[in-house]
């Protein structure tokens, strides 16, 4: 990861035979024949809502971070569409698992995005509990929530809520990251795992292009979803800026997933238009010649060609899409600079599930000792 990388910039969009499209960059949209959704205006201005107000959210975290009131942000720019999109497709009673930076996927399952800031903040161990939208807290060691799904999906086989023909008891698990994670051990084991047991799980890969600092032909000789084969498990690839395609090819997955079919691995084609957390600097390793073309391919803009060529939406509808998500915006700033400092005696909650004699005896000496500061002398 020390070695700087750069490469050309590509002249023409990166998308081959290989690859689900249903909307071009232009906003027209291309029928496919695995795939026959067609578009739907409602769901489509449903989703440009979902994108636009999670791009702002970020905007927002990340000024946040450059202001010193965040200690870290990992950004979405760029990738709305491959976690709206996804996220989308889950059913209420399906499991996300995802990476550090899929706050599209969280905003689809029903969080608030404010609930995210207090890890990166530093007042929370994680923000959430999981089982109130089914979405994991966020998994900061590379990799590791592949695992986490794999072994949560091989308990939802196990208590038979799989392949029951019940739409309301069927379900699919699916974990998310990148194309940096899909070179690390846990992310192999994880699929062996879900191809040998067969398990309802769908491993949805975002590709955006450039890992940490390492572009892909350092990650692979070969596309990312070509690795399922290998798994014995089907693998397809998605213009990850391509919401629709990216719902259609995630709906499919997670249907086979939930009738007991096993795992399906997705590669999500997108990129990362920001640098891969705050503590970053991607102009060190890529040129602004290919961030420029992948602004071209906006997975925002797209959406809003085609609803607008259509007639679908007029421009008081993307007024209103802009003015909520000014809200948005500040709601993030002031409920981030609202949050307080947690307790010092709360690093003892959530050591042990159950009550522990020593832990609480040690809980009780150290809040004796923080009263002698509080009265003005150290015991």
């Amino acid at each position: 990861m020390n070695e700087t990388t750069s490469r050309a910039p590509a002249t023409q969009p990166e998308i081959d035979p290989e690859t689900v499209q249903l909307l071009t960059p232009e906003g027209e949209f291309s029928a496919h024949p695995g795939y026959p959704d067609r578009p739907d205006p409602d769901r489509l201005r449903t989703w440009y809502r979902d994108m636009v107000l999670v791009r702002r959210f970020d905007g927002e975290a990340v000024s946040l971070q450059r202001q010193g009131q965040l200690g870290l942000w990992a950004s979405s720019l760029g990738q709305e569409a491959a976690q709206v999109g996804s996220g989308q497709a889950l059913a209420p009673q399906d499991y996300a698992f995802p990476t550090y930076r899929d706050h599209g996927v969280v905003w689809s399952r029903g969080m608030d995005l404010v609930e995210l800031l207090p890890m990166f903040r530093g007042t929370s161990l994680g923000g959430w509990d999981p089982n109130r939208h089914n979405v994991h807290l966020y998994t900061i060691v590379i990799g590791a929530q592949t695992l986490h799904a794999a072994g949560y999906a091989m308990g939802v086989q196990r208590d038979g809520a799989v392949g029951t023909g019940d739409p309301a008891r069927d379900t699919a698990v699916i974990t998310y990251f990148g194309d940096g994670a899909a070179s690390e051990g846990d992310v192999s084991e994880a699929m062996n795992f879900a191809s040998v047991f067969n398990v309802p799980l769908v491993f949805f890969c975002e590709n955006n292009q450039w890992a940490i600092s390492e572009p892909n032909e350092r990650q692979t000789r070969v596309p990312l979803h070509r690795r399922a084969t290998g798994f014995g498990f089907p693998g397809v690839r998605v213009d990850g800026n391509d919401v629709l395609a990216v719902n259609a090819v995630t709906r499919a997955a997670l249907n086979r997933a939930r009738a007991g079919e096993g795992p399906t691995l997705i590669e999500a084609f997108t990129y990362r238009m920001g640098a891969h957390t705050t503590s970053d600097d991607p102009s060190r390793y890529r040129s602004e010649a290919e961030v420029e073309l992948w602004r071209l391919r906006d997975p925002i803009e797209r959406v809003r060609a085609y609803l607008a060529r259509n007639g679908h939406a007029d421009e008081a509808f993307f007024a209103e899409v802009d003015a909520e998500a000014a809200k948005v915006g500040a709601r993030a700033r002031r409920e981030c600079l609202a949050l307080e400092p947690p307790a010092p005696e709360t690093m003892f909650d959530h050591v042990y599930h159950e009550p522990h004699g020593t832990l609480a005896a040690e809980r009780a000496w150290y809040a004796e000792y923080r009263k002698g500061f509080a009265a003005g002398g150290v015991r």
